[in-house]
């Protein structure tokens, strides 16, 4: 039969574990790494029954240890983490060397005790129990209880610190991780913004002077006679060139375009299509092409970010324009329907194969093979459209009756009649 102290150690027993559960699943829970590191601290000194704990970690670099959590009576955290601690002459070091708990009852009888730090914080260092923080079979650094409020360490003292120990040296490894990943990630969404901002002024920069260099080309080449004819024609033909570049350095970053990306508003389909002829009337000059808009004078009105499908129309326009040879004839068409108006974009080019008419829509999917396709660009014009307006949740597809017979694009948007 237990006698009433053997009952209260071991109601103290159950009590501990109870916290050192709950601990493991907060510390399992937890990612950020400043509060994760007090919750030790606090839990360090209430399961030992200490006035004060700290966790040195090890620096492969330097060989020493440093403080990157402590809760000392009126020591900031920033001047602990100034302290280093070194290898030699410290129960720290110690501990991370022989990889065992130490326990020291009567600090002021023991010289291991590294002042330093007790006289750069103004503490006395009376008692300590130290543990060693492990990763699988590494020592990555040290866990401290310092001075014991009664009595002596006890055995259960260290096998309990021990524990927590294990526990949050794992914690804190993940926490680091998550950090660094999100460090990462941010350093990689600002390199991503200057990315497109460089993008967009550029793409807006060279639009200005390459449509000067398309009409001017295009009036020498019609001009012009003979051999002059033909550099003229060299010079169109590098400008339309660039022109294709532009646009895919200008649509690449919308590959992956969102809802909470829309600026909604009311805009007429007449006032888009004839935002998207201009677009592209230089390129249409430049080759040739006619440009022909079916309207029957019924103006429709939809709710649309004007210039995403603004740029989803003149990828449209653009594909029609790279793939009909020269003085072709391209057609716009409006369809009003019960729920939906329907845009068409016809052209009287190379056409599609029925192999192909799916896949167009594909990233960086070209119908030709890249070692000998007569076409420059990416590939991404279509895909990107595409992306545009089903983010509006419309629909794009496209119609051929083969190779050589043109091709015909829908874009349906759902209908929001004035």
């Amino acid at each position: 039969m237990s006698t009433p102290e053997q009952t209260v150690n071991l109601q103290k027993q159950v009590n501990v574990l109870a916290r050192l559960l709950e601990v493991s699943l907060i510390l399992n829970s937890n990612l950020a790494l400043a509060p994760l590191l007090r919750f030790i601290m606090d839990a360090a000194c209430e399961i030992t029954q200490s006035e004060a704990s700290s966790i040195l970690l090890y620096s492969d670099t330097t060989d020493e240890l440093r403080f990157v959590a402590s809760n000392s009576p009126n020591t900031p955290q920033e001047q602990m983490a100034e302290i280093a601690v070194p290898m030699d002459g410290s129960i720290a070091g110690q501990i991370v060397r022989e990889k065992r708990a130490i326990v020291i009852q009567d600090g002021d009888e023991d010289p291991r005790i590294y002042r330093v730090v007790d006289d750069s914080i103004g503490f006395r260092t009376r008692g300590l129990l130290g543990v060693p923080m492990r990763i699988k079979d590494k020592v990555v650094g040290v866990l401290e209880a310092v001075n014991k409020r009664e009595d002596a360490w006890t055995e259960d003292d260290r096998n309990h610190l021990s524990i927590l120990a294990s526990q949050a040296a794992v914690a804190i490894q993940n926490a680091q991780q998550a950090e660094a990943l999100q460090k990462a990630y941010n350093d990689l969404a600002q390199i991503d913004k200057l990315k497109n901002d460089f993008i967009a002024i550029a793409s807006h920069e060279l639009r200005t002077p390459l449509g000067v260099i398309l009409g001017y080309a295009s009036f020498l080449k019609e001009e012009a006679q003979g051999e002059a004819s033909e550099h003229a024609s060299a010079v169109l033909n590098s400008a339309l060139h660039l022109r294709n570049l532009i646009e895919d350095l200008t649509n690449l970053r919308y590959l992956q375009l969102g809802k909470s990306e829309l600026s909604m508003e009311e805009v007429s389909v007449k006032d888009l299509l004839e935002a998207a002829e201009h677009d592209v009337q230089s390129l249409m000059i430049a080759k040739g092409h006619r440009l022909h808009i079916a309207w029957d004078g019924t103006d429709t009105v939809v709710q649309v970010d004007r210039s995403k499908i603004g740029m989803a129309l003149t990828n449209i326009l653009n594909n029609a324009i790279k793939f009909t040879p020269n003085n072709g004839q391209i057609t716009l068409g409006v369809e009003s329907r019960p729920h939906e108006v329907w845009i068409k974009i016809t052209d009287n080019g190379v056409g599609i194969s029925a192999d192909h008419i799916d896949k167009i829509f594909d990233e960086f999917y070209q119908v030709e093979d890249h070692m000998t396709r007569r076409h420059n660009g990416m590939g991404i014009g279509l895909s990107i459209a595409r992306g545009m307006v089903v983010a509006h949740e419309g629909r794009l597809w496209a119609e051929s009756d083969g190779p050589d017979r043109g091709c015909t694009f829908f874009v349906a948007l759902p209908l929001n009649r004035a």
